[in-house]
């Protein structure tokens, strides 16, 4: 089931993407998120953009947002999106679903453009940016430093 976030999903979110945050190089953040952090995330985003978590069982197991582009008032229609999902249930196609409904709503809320940074490599993330018709526009070389390693980071944009 696909439901707005509530601030009661902050421990489960934080779960979530921490493991995300000390194992992969998919987020740059490089120390873990306390639950606190994630609710003022949850407070500010919500104000103005969707953040969907999908629940299975009783359990959040993953979860979509759009948030800001940049600040200037002129980016006002564009927002990067972001989606993490339980490792245990990738490939299961709660991307699909999560990603179809924030489209959805991004679309009912007058946004043109939908940006998503990957970091390389994520094969998965790529496909599921193309499968929706994101096209990759940008690609920096080495523009991160975590576990060791540089890491370089690709930008998908769908204008819809």
């Amino acid at each position: 089931m696909i439901r707005a976030v509530k601030l009661s999903d902050a421990q489960a979110l934080c779960d979530i993407y921490n493991e995300y945050v000390l194992n992969t190089r998919i987020t740059f953040e490089e120390l873990p998120i306390t639950v606190d952090d994630m609710i003022a995330r949850i407070t500010e985003i919500t104000k103005i953009y969707p953040w969907l978590v999908y629940e299975h069982e009783g359990s959040v197991v993953g979860y979509s947002y759009a948030g800001k582009w940049k600040e200037r008032s002129a980016y006002r229609y564009s927002v990067e999106a972001g989606i993490y999902i339980r490792s245990n249930f990738l490939g299961k196609g709660i991307g699909t679903k999560l990603t179809e409904e924030v489209i959805k709503e991004l679309r009912a809320m007058g946004i043109h453009s939908v940006i998503c940074g990957i970091a390389f490599p994520n094969p998965a993330s790529e496909r599921l940016c193309e499968k929706y018709g994101f096209a990759k526009v940008a690609h920096f070389r080495e523009v991160g430093f975590k576990l060791d390693q540089w890491v370089d980071v690709g930008y998908w944009q769908l204008i819809l």
